[in-house]
C-alpha cells in the first residue's frame, strides 16, 4: 500500500463527480448549466495541468522542505492548535494570492485561464494552469518560512483543492448561514461572475472573513453572468494559455516611458488597453464555431479525452519507475491530442497534418522501444503513401472536420 500513488485516482474521481453533477443537473432540468464546447476545453486544460504537474510539484515540494530546514524562523510544532492556525493562515496566504492574482496583470495572466469559461461546474474547477501553480508556490513558501512544518502545508494544499473543487457548481443554492464563515458555491459564484457589481469580489477560498474583513465580500443578488466580461473567441489549447501574455507584451510595446511600461506588465488588469485582445484575435484567430452549427463527429473528441484520461491515470501511477524518454513521449503525446481537441473545435484544417505528427510520433517511439529506430522513415512513407493512394485528407476533411447545422 506504501507505493500506491493515489494522486492516479484524481481524474477518475474527477469524472465520477462530474458525472453526477452532469445528472443531477439533468434531473434539475437545468442542462444549461453545461455546455459542450467550453466542457471539452476546461477539462482539456485540467488533463494538461495535472500531467505537467507530475514534472514540477517535487520541486514544490522539495523547495518547501529547503525553505523549513535552512530558513525557517520559528520552531512550531505539530498539534491540534497549530492544525487549526495553519488552516486559518493557509487561507490568509491564499485570499492574498488570489487576490493579487485579479490585481496584476503578470499574476492575472496565469490566473485568467481559470476565469475563461462561461459556465460553472466541476469542469471550470479543472481550468489550472502550471504557470498558476508556480507561482502559487511562491506565496506558500510563506508558511514553511514562518515555521510550519512542508508536510503539514502539502497536506492543507490538498485540503484546499479538494474543498475549492466543490465550489465550482451551479446545483448548489445559497446557503446564508453557513456563508457567514465558509465559502460556498453561491459565494465563489460570485467571484466567477462577470457582471459590474461582482467583480473582484470573494477571494477567499474556504472561508469568507478574510474578505469580510478587507472590503471584498459581495452575496449574490442577481444570477451571476459566468467568464470574462470580454470572452475570449477562441477554444485554442495554446492561445488560452498564452494570449494574456501576448496582451501584455502588445501593451508593453505601445507604451512609452518606463513607468508606463512597468504598469503594462506589473499594472492593474482594468487599466488594460480594450482594444488589445480584439486585435491580436483578428491577427492571429478565426471566431469559435457559430452557435447554430455542431460537430458532426463528436464522439472523435470523447475519444481523445478518454484515451488523454487513461493515459494520464497510468502515467501518474507508474511515473516513478518510468525512463526519461517515456515520460517526455507521453508529455509530448498528450499535449499534442489536446492542442488537437481544441483546434478540433474551432475547424481548424491544419489538425489534419498534427495527426501525422501524432502519428509520426507514436511509430517513433516504439521503433525506439524495439531497437528499429533505423527504420523510422517506414511508418512516414507508407502514410505518404497512402495519402496518394486513398486521399486521407479528403476522407478526414468530410468525417471529422466537417460542420452540420443544427435543427
Amino acid at each position: 500500500m506504501k507505493n500506491i500513488n493515489f494522486l492516479a485516482f484524481a481524474m477518475p474521481a474527477f469524472f465520477l463527480f462530474l458525472f453526477l453533477e452532469y445528472k443531477l443537473a439533468q434531473r434539475k432540468k437545468k442542462p444549461e448549466i453545461f455546455n459542450y464546447g467550453s466542457s471539452v476545453s476546461n477539462i482539456s486544460i485540467g488533463i494538461a495541468e495535472r500531467l505537467i504537474n507530475l514534472f514540477v510539484a517535487a520541486s514544490f515540494y522539495q523547495l518547501y522542505y529547503l525553505i523549513y530546514e535552512d530558513y525557517r524562523i520559528f520552531e512550531i510544532p505539530s498539534n491540534a492548535f497549530v492544525w487549526f492556525a495553519l488552516i486559518l493562515a493557509t487561507d490568509f496566504v491564499w485570499y492574498w494570492y488570489h487576490r493579487l492574482g485579479h490585481e496584476v496583470n503578470f499574476f492575472w495572466a496565469a490566473h485568467i485561464v481559470h476565469h475563461h469559461s462561461e459556465e460553472f461546474n466541476f469542469t471550470a474547477a479543472a481550468r489550472i494552469t502550471t504557470f498558476q501553480a508556480i507561482i502559487r508556490t511562491g506565496f506558500w513558501c510563506i508558511l514553511p518560512l514562518i515555521g510550519f512544518n512542508p508536510a503539514m502545508v502539502i497536506t492543507m494544499l490538498i485540503v484546499h483543492g479538494a474543498y475549492s473543487f466543490f465550489t465550482h457548481t451551479q446545483l448548489i443554492g445559497k446557503i446564508k448561514w453557513l456563508e457567514y464563515v465558509f465559502v460556498t458555491p453561491s459565494v465563489h459564484g460570485v467571484h466567477h461572475a462577470s457582471d459590474e457589481k461582482y467583480l473582484d469580489k470573494n477571494y477567499g477560498d474556504m472561508f469568507t472573513f478574510w474578505d469580510r474583513l478587507f472590503g471584498t465580500f459581495q452575496t449574490e443578488e442577481e444570477k451571476p453572468k459566468y467568464g470574462l466580461t470580454h470572452p475570449l473567441k477562441s477554444y485554442s489549447f495554446l492561445w488560452q494559455h498564452f494570449h494574456y501574455y501576448f496582451e501584455i507584451y502588445e501593451l508593453w510595446k505601445r507604451s512609452s516611458g518606463f513607468k508606463a511600461k512597468w504598469n503594462a506588465v506589473f499594472g492593474s488588469p482594468a487599466d488594460m488597453d480594450q482594444d488589445i485582445r480584439p486585435t491580436l484575435e483578428k491577427r492571429f484567430l478565426q471566431d469559435k464555431t457559430a452557435p447554430n452549427q455542431r460537430l458532426r463527429f463528436k464522439n472523435y473528441l470523447y475519444i481523445q479525452l478518454g484515451i488523454c484520461t487513461l493515459i494520464l491515470t497510468v502515467f501518474t501511477y507508474y511515473f516513478d519507475y518510468l525512463e526519461s524518454y517515456d515520460k517526455i513521449f507521453v508529455l509530448s503525446l498528450v499535449i499534442i491530442t489536446l492542442i488537437n481537441c481544441g483546434a478540433l473545435l474551432e475547424q481548424r484544417k491544419w489538425i489534419y497534418y498534427l495527426e501525422y505528427a501524432r502519428l509520426a510520433l507514436i511509430s517513433t517511439y516504439f521503433l525506439y522501444e524495439e531497437d528499429l529506430i533505423v527504420f523510422f522513415f517506414v511508418p512516414i512513407a507508407i502514410i505518404i503513401f497512402a495519402e496518394q493512394l486513398f486521399s486521407l485528407s479528403k476522407i478526414y476533411q468530410n468525417t471529422i472536420l466537417q460542420l452540420e447545422t443544427s435543427e
